[in-house]
């Protein structure tokens, strides 16, 4: 089962709220004498990412720079620095990132990251929702964002809700999650496996 849901503002901030598909992000952390530079890769494929870095003030490798296969979702250390003593580091970089993977690309470990889903995904949990903890564990294990709200800690939206299903189906009384994914709501996607299947539906 699924409703179409239009005017919802408090709904409606949560489907815009999503951004498109990012490119390859850059970030670093500085550590004693010496910044790190990793790569962020929130999309759903891998890519292979080379770095290069050129500037001032901090000790420049001479090894020719290559590939480095950042998977998706995922976080990826690519180049730490040397700082010279009592300077402040100036410095660029070019990125090129490639799509099509190559077997020779530098394969590091990562760290998995969260991620938006191909559709948003929002979770209300009636107050006696006895099928919810399973599919929110679930979410919270995996690579998706996702917006968890307990619908007694919000009675107004709990009242549009009402107003959506109509008198023939009180919220109150439901014991299943009531999942809206991309502006739809559902009461039959009880389980990740069901849920996944619906996300990724064109």
């Amino acid at each position: 089962m699924y409703k179409n849901i239009f005017f919802l503002g408090f709904l409606f901030t949560l489907v815009n709220g999503y951004t498109q598909i990012k490119k390859i992000e850059i970030v670093t952390e500085n550590i004693p004498n010496r910044v790190a530079f990793y790569a962020i890769n929130a999309n759903e494929q891998d890519l292979d990412v080379m770095f290069t870095l050129t500037g001032t003030n901090f000790r420049q490798s001479r090894a020719k720079p290559r590939f480095i296969r950042v998977p998706a979702a995922s976080k990826v250390h690519i180049k730490t620095i040397v700082l010279m003593r009592g300077k402040k580091p100036s410095y660029t970089y070019k990125l090129k990132v490639n799509d099509s993977l190559s077997t020779r690309a530098l394969k590091k470990e990562s760290e998995q990251i969260k991620i938006n889903p191909p559709k948003q995904i929002a979770i209300y949990v009636p107050n006696k929702c006895d099928q919810c903890d399973s599919l929110v564990l679930s979410l919270s294990e995996s690579k998706y964002l996702f917006n968890l709200i307990k619908l007694d800690e919000k009675p107004e939206l709990q009242e549009q809700l009402q107003m959506i299903f109509g008198k023939e189906t009180p919220i109150d009384s439901l014991n299943v999650p009531i999942v809206n994914l991309g502006g739809k709501l559902y009461t039959n996607l009880v389980s990740y496996d069901l849920l996944m299947e619906e996300v990724n539906k064109k």
